[in-house]
């Protein structure tokens, strides 16, 4: 079959048809011409790794992404997180996800009949693992889910069914994801860099069990919940047991390994030169190259230094150097150096903290010409920018920050789906919350590696730690995952599945404590509002619903299918 028959049929797979699962007719994906061999099936496996998250939707606003969540905000506040969004008429998400859907059954479909199934065995695989994954956002978002395994025809049933019940979508979800795995390749070849490992397949069931075995633990009903988290951990414990991926730790960037490994291209883009090769933590990516695939988004100035108004509640969340928080059984760590001056409060911490924010004062790169990294030495501090901690919250961001000379738009760093530092998150949380405790040893395989990976010298978490300093096992696993994840897109559905989000997202997003130095480099906010410990009020009124722990169903799909049900407090 001739390639522009095959790029047609793919074009009609993509034509959108007004039902309630954006479905296209049967006859637009019936060429039996299309299925004659396994490259056929690999061209059109190929395709769903567009559907995966990436910058625009994880970063930038998406429903996964921190701007949703209790982490920031900014001159203009968020719908979601501010509790203002309302039903809409329609919802890409929800359509695009069963367009997806339709298209992976569309694959499964044919490969029943095709002679010669080992020839496509990793390409059933693939759009299995797909499957899941749009069903997972569908459960995230929206908990219970039709669930279909046919590429379905415009008159078929199921476009008029009730949804299945979420405990079924997760069910349905994980077999996907055990049956896949087997037939992924351990490994990929660097022409096919970017795709699908077992690994993956492992990592990503370690987050979908973990997500709705605490879904369930927090919601009263603690025994699916467990047998839910130890699916999750048992996944989890495979990616590590397989010894394939690691902690991206050069010893050449030293304590800056964190900042650094989120902005890595293969141009020049850290002072070691060292490239996406060197890195072994990211499992499932998306990938960008500034002349092949550029991110498409303005990256660098859509986060770097005021853009994103940090809130001071996850400022605080990072620990002191000996392992403790700054307030920790009725006082203060004596480590803490206050607020008194601009930089005291970045002394003595987690050194992700001085890898994700500014100090005031500080010198620091972006991407434009005369403000940018050449010599990547001191020579370029004559180029550099110096932050001014006086705008937005008075925290400044650098996380997904360019240094070196590119474009707006076409910075070409990867963006993690899945990076091992999160399956190893992942264990631990699973570990402790399946079994009401953590072992030293398994902290130490898992979230220890994580926290010291950049701190060295600090101290390790411990069963002892926790019980000498009054601390929360619990807390501290969460407080571990908060800050290493910051800004990647994962808060708003970690406080879903706590079922803390009532009590963390109607909190003002407060500033910098204006105090000391503050009140010299930033007098303009002596107008601002300010709470009862003089630390600016950035947003206030935020609200939460017990209805915002799901989206509603969009209106337009209720219309076409009134079994679909809206989600409960949306009616």
């Amino acid at each position: 079959m001739k390639l522009y028959k095959k790029i047609f049929i793919l074009a009609a797979v993509g034509i959108s048809f007004t039902s309630c699962l954006d479905l296209e007719s049967q006859d637009q994906l019936s060429d039996g011409n299309m299925w004659q061999s396994a490259s056929d099936f690999e061209y059109f496996a190929n395709n769903f790794y567009g559907w995966t998250r990436d910058f625009t939707s994880s970063v930038s606003d998406g429903p996964h992404s921190d701007w949703r969540s209790d982490l920031m905000t900014s001159s203009s506040f968020n719908d979601y997180s501010h509790g203002n969004n309302a039903v809409p008429t329609s919802d890409g998400n929800y359509t695009g996800a069963y367009n997806h859907i339709r298209r992976t059954n569309l694959l499964l479909k044919n490969a029943e009949t095709y002679k010669g199934a080992e020839s496509i065995s990793r390409y059933i695989a693939e759009a299995k693992f797909f499957r899941a994954y749009c069903y997972f956002e569908l459960l995230q978002l929206y908990g219970d889910a039709i669930i279909t395994k046919e590429p379905l025809d415009i008159d078929s049933p199921e476009l008029k069914a009730k949804r299945n019940d979420r405990g079924e979508v997760a069910d349905f979800i994980i077999q996907d994801l055990q049956e896949a795995a087997p037939d992924l390749p351990e490994t990929v070849s660097t022409e096919d860099d970017g795709k699908l490992t077992k690994d993956a397949a492992y990592a990503f069931l370690s987050r979908v069990a973990l997500y709705e075995g605490t879904w369930q633990k927090f919601r009263n009903n603690v025994e699916r919940g467990n047998a839910l988290l130890d699916i999750a951990a048992k996944a989890a414990k495979k990616v590590i047991d397989g010894k394939r991926y690691q902690l991206f730790k050069p010893a050449a960037l030293g304590d800056m390994a964190y900042k650094y490994m989120f902005i890595l291209e293969n141009e020049k883009s850290n002072p070691a030169g060292l490239t996406k090769k060197d890195n072994k933590e990211y499992i499932f990516y998306r990938r960008h190259d500034e002349t092949l695939s550029p991110i498409g988004t303005n990256i660098t100035h859509g986060c770097l230094v005021n853009v994103q108004y940090i809130n001071r509640k996850f400022v605080n969340m990072y620990l002191c150097s000996n392992g403790l928080p700054i307030e920790y059984n009725g006082k203060t760590n004596e480590l803490f150096k206050g607020y008194d001056e601009t930089d005291s409060e970045f002394q003595n911490r987690d050194n992700r903290m001085k890898n994700c924010l500014l100090q005031h004062g500080q010198k620091f790169w972006d991407n434009e010409d005369n403000t940018c990294r050449i010599t990547w030495n001191d020579e370029d501090l004559s180029r550099a920018r110096t932050c001014e901690a006086n705008t937005g919250s008075g925290y400044q961001n650098q996380k997904w920050g360019a240094e070196r000379a590119v474009k707006d738009n076409m910075e070409g760093y990867d963006y993690p789906i899945i990076r091992y530092a999160e399956v190893l998150l992942n264990y631990a949380e699973a570990v402790y919350e399946r079994d009401g405790s953590i072992s030293n040893d398994d902290l130490d395989i898992s979230l220890n590696l994580v926290r010291q990976r950049i701190n060295p010298d600090m101290p390790k978490l411990s069963n002892e730690l926790v019980d000498n300093n009054g601390l929360s096992m619990q807390e501290e696993i969460r407080r571990e995952r908060t800050i290493e994840l910051y800004n990647e897109g994962f808060r708003i559905d970690d406080l879903k599945r706590w079922k803390t989000a009532e009590v963390e997202m109607p909190m003002d997003i407060l500033g910098i404590q204006w105090v000391g130095e503050f009140q010299t480099v930033w007098a303009a906010a002596k107008s601002y509002q300010k709470d009862a410990d003089n630390c600016l009020i950035i947003e206030t009124g935020r609200t939460w619903a017990s209805k915002n722990y799901l989206y509603p169903i969009p209106s337009d799909q209720l219309q076409l299918n009134p079994n679909l049900g809206q989600n409960p407090g949306w009616e």
